[in-house]
């Protein structure tokens, strides 16, 4: 018998890219190595897991789907909200995407082209208005102080806010260890030292276990 089992997880991982032609686009560092920790220790606790990444995905026993563009992260993930139980946004998604995607490489003798922004699909908003009932828990990338993340946890909808400085020694894209802090909606912090990824999957799962007893 595992603590997850019986439960339909769905996580997000990596960050989008989105096409300025067919060989640049504007993107992030992350390398989606929290969120596959996140859906391999679901996994080895007995979920049924659904990862959707940007990036290659671990040997997972579940269904992956991989996406490129916040576009088809959006779509991907807003399929799969009804019947999750849990919702693990940790993807870094695009706010912003070039609004003309051009179908031929852009020659450097051209001069620099002006890329004009437009918003990308807010997929954790989509996630929070499709959940009914599900947990959903987002993350947040911050440099410096985390007050935007308390911020985003009290307004977004989610029923926890995980954030990191990725400024921060050890924490930043990439490692293999990360210091975050949980900020629950009411804005109460709870910072976790620096451990490793997996680590920090773990004491995520078992605290979203407390979150949720009544139904498992």
């Amino acid at each position: 018998m595992h603590d997850l089992d019986g439960w339909s997880v769905l996580v997000t991982a990596g960050g989008t890219r989105e096409p300025i032609d067919p060989v640049r686009y504007i993107g992030n560092r992350s390398s989606g190595r929290m969120g596959n920790a996140i859906a391999m220790e679901a996994a080895s606790r007995g979920a049924a897991v659904t990862l959707v990444t940007t990036v290659n995905p671990p040997e997972l026993e579940g269904e992956v789907v991989s996406v490129e563009t916040a576009a088809e992260m959006a779509d991907a993930v807003w399929e799969r909200v009804p019947g999750s139980d849990v919702i693990v946004m940790a993807a870094a998604v695009a706010d912003f995407r070039p609004a003309v995607n051009h179908p031929g490489k852009l020659a450097r003798a051209d001069a620099p082209p002006v890329i004009e922004l437009e918003p990308t699909p807010d997929v954790l908003a989509g996630v929070v208005e499709r959940s009914r009932g599900a947990i959903v828990v987002g993350f947040a990338a911050e440099t410096g102080s985390l007050d935007r993340a308390v911020k985003k946890a009290q307004t977004k909808g989610v029923d926890l806010l995980v954030a990191n400085d990725v400024l921060s020694d050890g924490s930043g894209f990439g490692t293999p260890t990360n210091e975050v802090t949980v900020i629950m909606p009411d804005g109460t912090l709870d910072p976790w030292p620096l451990i490793s990824k997996p680590e920090v999957a773990a004491r995520l799962w078992d605290l979203l276990i407390d979150l949720r007893p009544a139904q498992h």
